[in-house]
């Protein structure tokens, strides 16, 4: 078969990027959602994109958490302090307060962010109850994930071909995959409620699967572009404890909220349980 490859895992792709505090990305989200002169855990830090504007732009004290050597590196030109940790082991929250006690420094946080990270790990389950066990009474965990429901994505699979990217919605080193329903029971299972939620909007058109989306068959196009959720590209979710959320948002509810007028729109509300 020619013209075919496997993704190449041995490369190392930089996450490194500049975005537009004002603009509607998911990093700037996340800068938004963090008050000014927080004190912020940042997991899966990476190179520092959002970290550095917690620390320029909101006068945050940043603590990361970071395995990659050459990231940690760039990391410490602005952070308090990185702790090299593999965030696939599960005690890596308590090797963070074991650490954090033995330098005098806090052990809880205001926010603890993980941007496109959890769909990386083995167990982002545990790894999200254990950024819940770090934050303050009021504290908040951010969680930046991919959207598994973007059309493109169902597109992918309709058509037999998850078309892997060196970064993006299908990025090559993605191992775990959310739906809507799959991020409540991510935030409910770690004892969080969402509070707030910003949704990165990408039509398929303006996505890097632009040509692949336009040959699929016409029809098949407007059943996958009926779905209320289609063009929900990215989810960014600030959580709180359980215990302290009054009124909690539940993401997946605009999946039965779909126009009966849209091609296809019985189908998923069958699918989605409704009538």
């Amino acid at each position: 078969m020619k013209n075919l490859s496997a993704p190449d895992l041995k490369k190392f792709t930089n996450y490194e990027y500049k975005f537009d505090l004002k603009g509607d990305t998911s990093a700037a989200a996340i800068v938004r959602f963090v008050a000014p002169k927080s004190r912020v855990l940042d997991i899966g830090a990476g190179s520092g994109s959002i970290t550095r504007q917690l620390v320029k732009m909101k006068n945050c004290d940043v603590v990361a958490v970071e395995n990659n050597p050459l990231a940690v590196k760039k990391l410490l030109q602005f952070c308090n302090k990185v702790h090299a940790l593999d965030l696939n082991d599960e005690n890596w929250a308590e090797e963070v307060v074991q650490r954090q006690r033995k330098l005098g420094l806090p052990t809880t946080f205001d926010y603890v962010i993980a941007g496109d990270v959890l769909e990386h790990l083995y167990d982002p389950w545990t790894t999200a109850k254990n950024m819940a066990s770090l934050i303050n009474d009021t504290g908040k965990v951010i969680i930046l994930v991919p959207h598994a429901g973007h059309s493109t994505v169902v597109a992918a699979f309709y058509d037999s071909n998850v078309d892997w990217q060196e970064s993006g919605i299908l990025d090559k080193t993605h191992i775990r995959f959310f739906g809507l329903r799959n991020i409540d029971v991510l935030h409910a299972h770690a004892d969080l409620a969402i509070t707030r939620v910003h949704e990165v909007i990408r039509r398929p058109e303006i996505t890097e699967f632009a040509d692949k989306w336009q040959t699929l068959p016409e029809q098949v196009r407007q059943v996958l572009a009926a779905r209320e959720c289609a063009n929900i590209y990215q989810l960014v979710t600030e959580a709180g404890k359980s215990a302290f959320v009054k009124e909690p948002i539940v993401v997946s509810a605009s999946a039965n909220n779909v126009s009966a007028n849209l091609p296809g729109a019985g189908f998923w509300r069958r699918l989605f349980g409704g009538s």
